[in-house]
C-alpha cells in the first residue's frame, strides 16, 4: 500500500488529499482546504509551509504529489502560485517526505486515471 498526499497549491486556500493505493484499488482517507485568507504575502505563505508539514506527520504519507503552476493570463497571479507551491514544497520537505510532479502518479491508478481525478471521484458524498 502506497498513501499519497496531493496538493493543489493556492495564495489563499491550498487544497490537498490523502489517498491509499494498493493493488485492489483506492481508498478515501482525507481531503480538505488549508484557509489562510487575506492579509500579507508573507504571513500567507508561512501558514502554507506550516500546515502542510502538520499534514505530512498527522498523516504519514508514503509520496506527495504538488500541481504544477500552469501560466495564467495575468502574470502577478502565476508568480503567485508559485510562491505558495513554493511555500507547500518547503513544508513537505521539511517534514521528510518525497515529492513527485502529480504525472508521475498515473502509475498507480489501475483505473490509468490520475490520482486528482480518483480523489473528486471518491471524495464525492454518494
Amino acid at each position: 500500500m502506497v498513501r499519497i498526499l496531493g496538493l493543489d497549491p493556492g495564495s489563499r486556500i491550498t487544497g490537498y488529499g490523502v489517498v491509499d493505493v494498493a493493488s485492489s484499488g483506492v481508498r478515501y482517507v482525507a481531503s480538505g482546504c488549508i484557509r489562510v485568507g487575506e492579509g500579507a504575502m508573507a504571513g500567507r505563505l508561512l501558514a502554507i509551509h506550516r500546515h502542510v508539514a502538520e499534514l505530512v506527520v498527522a498523516h504519514s504519507p508514503d509520496e506527495i504529489a504538488v500541481e504544477r503552476v500552469f501560466m495564467h493570463r495575468n502574470p502577478d497571479s502565476a508568480l503567485k502560485l508559485g510562491q505558495a507551491r513554493g511555500a507547500a514544497l518547503c513544508g513537505a520537505c521539511q517534514a521528510g517526505a518525497p515529492v513527485f510532479m502529480p504525472d508521475l502518479l498515473f502509475r498507480l491508478d489501475a483505473g490509468g486515471r490520475p490520482i486528482v481525478d480518483v480523489i473528486e471521484t471518491i471524495g464525492r458524498p454518494s
